[in-house]
């Protein structure tokens, strides 16, 4: 019957989750709080936004030592055929955060995948009339870091691609 109990109160601890937690206004991170940590925080580069696909992301950027801005969380990446479109990606928010004024550079750290790259052009295509400064994280690892057993690799490649972003120009077909 013991377990029974232990049943009870994680399904309780899981039904209170639930009720108090919720996305940052501003990033969409989940939070229990109207505005999470990293937003809240006053030691963040205000005029830099970096844009990821998911929390995963910004944990993973925060364990590096090279990005002190703000975030914003996408909660996925385009994919027509699994019917993920701009409005599920919150857009529309971010456009918003810009068109405050506060962002002098957006970052876009979308997942080097099909669907991240197209992400990341949509983004940088849809939000181009803003005039923010839209950068890309640098792909790859260096060849000093690609051996076998470096332990370390995935570190200084997210660390190397905060510091070596590259600007990102607006395709041929917006000119």
């Amino acid at each position: 019957m013991r377990y029974l109990r232990g049943a009870r109160e994680l399904a309780e601890a899981i039904a209170d989750a639930t009720e108090s937690v919720g996305h940052c206004e501003r990033c969409r991170m989940l939070t229990d709080t109207p505005l999470c940590p990293i937003c809240q925080s006053g030691n963040r580069d205000g005029a830099l936004l970096c844009v990821v696909e998911t929390q995963a992301d910004v944990l993973a950027l925060e364990q590096s030592i090279g990005y002190r801005g703000l975030y914003f969380v996408l909660m996925g990446h385009l994919s027509p055929l699994d019917g993920i479109g701009p409005d599920a990606l919150g857009l529309d928010r971010l456009a918003v955060r810009l068109q405050s004024g506060e962002i002098g550079e957006l970052i876009l750290a979308t997942n080097p995948t099909v669907e991240g790259e197209a992400t990341a052009h949509y983004i940088a295509e849809r939000l181009a009339p803003t005039g923010v400064t839209v950068t890309r994280l640098a792909h790859g690892v260096p060849v000093k870091f690609s051996q076998p057993g470096s332990a370390y690799t995935s570190r200084i490649y997210r660390e190397g691609s905060v510091s070596a972003r590259v600007p990102r120009r607006p395709s041929c077909a917006a000119a």
